[in-house]
């Protein structure tokens, strides 16, 4: 490998110059040697930040940082996995995975915990006594080939550079970058094996691309770099203004996910989860058009069988089934307090990612990594942004423990406050799914 400066590459790039693929290589296996410090990568980062970077160049990174670690490969262009860029109440892997593999796809899922205000699949999966997610990738490999889905905690063996970078990006103010965020996700991606990536990029004040246009950006930059490593993909622009189904907790969520697969789910969640499914059904090559796509994935929730291919998941990584027919053998809290409209009229919004906070006050999040999630607090939805609401109406209710009364207060007042806010007149109730965007519309 040829030698560089790591000053002269921030340099290069701080005028908002191209680097070459032998430029982006050197860093980063540089940084997995320590041979690049922190700071350096920072001032990268940082200049990456504010020049960006061209289609090639994010494509570069991706490559060098997939390499860095240990890259798994299946055969069939029917290995497709999914990917949001996280919510307030997002649910959905739970459902659309079995829903997907019941039709004849192979999902691997190598999914992430919750930090901030958005939630994590791996801690609401761990609310079922017994599931495994520390598993080894040869484990990983046996359930996708054999058992056709598997969900798994990151590891470190799965890209690890983008391990690094992303803590670096987390404290430096680098996150919202869209070629370190494309990096990030396709890295992973493309290292767990995935031959299809279905994106769910999620918009509004509970979204981290808070903007429509933003999320648009940022489909086309995943989607231009699948597109460059022959990986089929599609993207869905999706709502995050308001919490997606009713439950927002780790163990609500676990039944509301059932609750779909049962076929009596929450309106927008069903929609959305039946829809991502049908496009991974459709991209890996189940089905030739998205139009019988969508009614086989609809046809396996009616007949049962994305609810046994769900079962059998939560069988194969140890997990104790019998939540799924009996609610009360998942860890909920006993207590519950229902928030009640101060007047009448219709909501006219939530402020989202107040909603996930006010969740993480309770315990049901961590505002630090060590800190140890309550799986059986939370909250249920009974109104969205327009819906009416009466003067004493129940809006939504906490689950929480017996010594938490003084925080359920607080919650209270802070939602008043800060999360709800009320109409006077009608209020059009939001789409789910804005805009979809596939590979076809992306330029090489």
């Amino acid at each position: 490998m040829p030698n560089f400066s790591m000053y002269e590459i921030i340099d290069k790039k701080k005028r908002g110059k191209t680097l070459t693929k032998a430029e982006i290589d050197w860093v980063i296996d540089g940084l997995m040697k320590k041979k690049v410090p922190d700071y350096q990568m920072t001032a990268l980062l940082m200049a990456i930040y504010i020049k960006g970077m061209t289609t090639e160049e994010t494509a570069n990174l991706t490559d060098a940082m997939l390499y860095s670690g240990k890259v798994m490969t299946f055969e069939g262009k029917n290995v497709v996995d999914k990917h949001s860029t996280g919510g307030i109440g997002d649910k959905a892997s739970f459902i659309l995975a079995p829903i997907a593999a019941a039709c004849g796809v192979k999902v691997p899922m190598i999914a992430g915990r919750g930090l901030g205000f958005t939630g994590g699949t791996v801690d609401k999966i761990e609310s079922v006594k017994g599931f495994k997610t520390s598993l080894s990738l040869s484990e990983f490999e046996k359930l996708l080939n054999t058992k056709g889905i598997v969900l798994i905690g990151q590891t470190k063996d799965i890209a690890p550079a983008d391990g690094i970078i992303y803590a670096l990006r987390d404290v430096t103010a680098t996150i919202d970058s869209i070629p370190l965020i494309t990096a990030s996700i396709m890295s992973k991606k493309l290292a767990e094996g995935a031959n299809g990536i279905v994106m769910d990029i999620k918009t509004g004040s509970g979204a981290f691309m808070g903007s429509h246009k933003d999320a648009v950006k940022l489909a086309h930059s995943i989607l231009g770099t699948a597109k460059r490593f022959g990986k089929d993909s599609v993207a869905l622009i999706t709502n995050m203004d308001q919490p997606l189904g009713n439950a927002v907790g780790n163990s609500l969520e676990m039944i509301e996910s059932v609750e779909v697969l049962k076929g009596r789910g929450p309106k927008d969640i069903t929609e959305l989860s039946i829809a991502l499914a049908a496009r991974m059904i459709h991209i890996g090559g189940v089905e030739k058009t998205y139009s019988k796509a969508l009614k086989k994935a609809k046809s396996s929730v009616e007949d049962g069988s994305a609810l046994k291919k769900f079962k059998e998941m939560i069988k194969n990584q140890g997990g104790d089934t019998s939540f799924i027919d009996d609610y009360s053998k998942l860890p909920v809290a006993k207590h519950t307090t229902e928030v009640l409209s101060p007047k009448d009229g219709w909501v006219k919004s939530y402020k989202n990612d107040e909603i996930g906070l006010l969740a993480t006050e309770l315990g049901g999040g961590r505002k630090v990594k060590s800190d140890k999630i309550d799986f059986g607090v939370g909250f249920i939805f009974h109104k969205n942004i327009g819906d009416k609401v009466a003067k004493g109406e129940s809006i939504f209710t906490i689950y929480h423990n017996k010594n938490q009364t003084k925080i359920v207060s607080q919650i209270t007042d802070r939602f008043f406050k800060d999360v709800i806010k009320f109409s006077k007149t009608k209020v059009e109730t939001p789409k789910t799914i804005h805009e979809v965007i596939e590979l076809k519309d992306i330029k090489a």
